[in-house]
């Protein structure tokens, strides 16, 4: 419930500032331009949620 609500003022606050949004849609545009934060940050999400893989790697 409180995720959405950040969420929303987040994209309430984007909506009224337009620099704002332009902003924001080019810092997103550089993170995803480079791959290895992207493949970086799968990793990282796998990992957490694959608790096997934490008892294989011992």
């Amino acid at each position: 419930m409180m995720r959405w609500l950040i969420l929303g003022a987040l994209l309430g606050l984007l909506l009224l500032y337009p620099p704002a949004l332009a902003l924001a849609a080019a810092i997103l545009a550089a993170v995803l331009a480079k791959t290895a934060v992207i493949v970086f940050a799968i990793g990282v999400a796998v990992g957490l949620r694959a608790p096997w893989l934490r008892r294989w790697a011992r």
